[in-house]
């Protein structure tokens, strides 16, 4: 069971909803057109809308076990004493006397671009639990990074 947020938990809904209802019938539509052209043997327009056909399968079920298995988090729950999934932390990297703010989030709506990491990275992995004014050192790919933990909010 992985938790995720109320916003990531409508994103994979209205992703599976797309899939379903715009590109199912697409594909549908292609191999049709493609059955409609005549001998199946060598008709490559065919055998691509049936690859298709068979990811795009691969992929609502996938969504949909995703679906099923998360858990939404109530916000309410929450607290910022500590970090923990779904809190926004802003840290330093000591060494490089940098500043930066990440969330706390599942797998699913992890993206870098917008500040949302993982909970399963290490970054993330060496944070939960933390409270404000602890210096942590994580262990990361490129070595060992040394982080002091400014800010949490919700």
């Amino acid at each position: 069971m992985g938790y995720i947020s109320e916003e990531g938990y409508n994103k994979l809904v209205a992703q599976l909803r797309h899939m379903e209802a715009v590109e199912r019938p697409k594909i549908i539509e292609a191999i049709r057109e493609a059955r409609d052209k005549g001998d199946l043997s060598e008709n490559a327009e065919y055998d691509a809308a049936k690859e298709a056909q068979s990811m795009l399968e691969t992929k609502i079920n996938q969504l949909k076990q995703t679906i099923a298995d998360s858990k939404i988090l109530d916000m309410s729950m929450l607290n910022a004493d500590s970090v923990q999934i779904l809190t926004k932390v802003t840290l330093k990297n000591v060494k490089a006397n940098q500043k930066m703010t990440y969330t706390i989030v599942s797998d699913t709506e992890a993206n870098l671009r917008e500040g949302k990491i993982s909970v399963n990275t290490p970054i993330a992995q060496g944070l939960l639990g933390k409270k404000v004014g602890d210096v942590v050192d994580i262990k990361v790919p490129r070595g060992v990074m040394t982080f002091e933990i400014l800010d949490i909010t919700l």
